[in-house]
């Protein structure tokens, strides 16, 4: 069993590999990252030459071990596959050779995900606290261990986690399934919904003033910051209040960007997908800062209801209008402008009792929706969290 398996330092497994490159200017390069948490190695940019500061480069080959220096304790490490071979890597990025005849790379790429791993790391890394200081030079990253069974047994593991994982994405497809089938009921309640409503104006029709953009702060995260929403904080049309960062810098108290409980937040720009995506701001944190990259829309409440006009925004004909007018030269980002959102259609004929009339019979509907999707959000993180416990099992031995 793996736990009687002797703890074998990383020196006596891989060896260093040093494939320097010259950068030339004219040239373009695949420039590598590693993911955290034994995630893998990925090409993160495609970079001419003359915009790559550090001429002296290192290239990777699938099947190298390659770590990265500043995040190695938060996992990580990878064995490079065929999508980054002859790519480079910056100094950042030690490579290594696996000595086959003693370990399996499937085994050891495994193990780069136990968090038991990441543990060693950041016991071993030198210089600060902070994020981007906490190093693990490469005479530190030899003396990590792994527990190193013989070859059989470790194919053993290997099989065993292969085919846990296997197992885990088959579940996570039929949770993925389920969700469809939710985000499609809700699609077609919405869908009926504006059928049934004559659209004889514009979202202008109902609003006290133009939308405005908020502020976008340099953010630092420091513990007293004041908070900025990202845009995950209404992505989806839900508010989360766990969605924001913070910032060090001055703020106006009397800025316009300050957010009030129930204002309507709309992101201006995003993906095809999600640009145009909104919800209502609960209070939650404050004082709370909107970015530039959303619009505060100043519903009138003397002639709407703005939970009306949040599902308003969620319906069919008002997605493909948004999706039809955002603009953007890039195909994976676009953005909407103040006219756009001024000028989607609207049935503003519908006095605040009517509007809050269809609030009463759609929230029962989707109180129920809401609740199957969070039984649904609930199971997915109980599966994203078994093939963790499962590897660290497999790595005390006990899989």
């Amino acid at each position: 069993m793996i736990k009687r398996a002797p703890q074998v330092p990383f020196e006596r497994i891989l060896s260093r590999v040093d494939r320097r490159l010259q950068v030339n200017d004219t040239q373009e390069y695949q420039c590598v990252g590693v993911r955290w948490y034994g995630l893998g190695a990925f090409v993160r940019e495609a970079l001419p030459g003359l915009r790559i500061k550090r001429k002296q480069q290192w290239i990777i080959h699938s099947g190298d071990v390659v770590y990265n220096k500043l995040f190695a304790w938060k996992g990580a490490f990878a064995i490079a596959d065929d999508a980054v071979d002859g790519c480079i890597v910056s100094d950042k990025f030690p490579t290594y050779q696996v000595d086959s005849a003693c370990v399996d790379s499937r085994y050891i790429g495994w193990y780069f995900r136990s968090p038991r791993l990441a543990q060693q790391a950041q016991d071993l890394s030198k210089g600060a606290a902070a994020i981007s200081k906490l190093t693990l030079n490469p005479p530190d990253f030899f003396a990590l261990t792994i527990p190193l069974p013989a070859l059989p047994e470790q194919k053993r593991i290997v099989a065993a986690l292969d085919l846990v994982a296997l197992k885990i994405e088959g579940a996570k497809k039929a949770l993925n399934e389920g969700q469809k089938e939710i985000h499609a009921l809700t699609g077609s309640i919405l869908n009926k919904l504006s059928g049934k409503i004559r659209i004889a104006g514009r979202l202008e029709d109902i609003l006290q003033g133009k939308p405005r953009n908020g502020w976008s702060a340099r953010c630092d995260n420091a513990d007293d910051g004041t908070p900025i929403l990202t845009l995950s904080a209404v992505t989806g049309f839900h508010y989360d209040p766990n969605a924001y960062k913070r910032t060090s810098l001055p703020t106006n108290r009397s800025a316009h960007y300050w957010l009030n409980e129930g204002d309507l937040l709309i992101t201006r720009s995003n993906t095809p997908e999600l640009v145009g995506h909104a919800a209502i701001y609960d209070g939650t944190p404050t004082p709370c800062i909107y970015p530039d990259l959303m619009m505060r829309i100043p519903v009138d409440d003397m002639v709407a209801d703005r939970e009306f006009v949040w599902l308003w925004l969620q319906t069919p004909v008002v997605r493909e209008f948004i999706q039809n007018n955002a603009k953007g030269t890039s195909p994976t980002m676009k953005k909407i402008s103040q006219g756009t959102v001024l000028n989607i259609p609207f049935p503003s004929g519908l006095t605040i009792g009517e509007q809050q009339q269809v609030v009463r019979e759609l929230k029962t509907v989707r109180t129920k929706i809401e609740r199957s999707k969070q039984l649904q959000k609930h199971s997915a993180s109980e599966v994203d969290a078994i093939l963790p416990s499962i590897i660290d099992m497999a790595f005390r031995g006990e899989l």
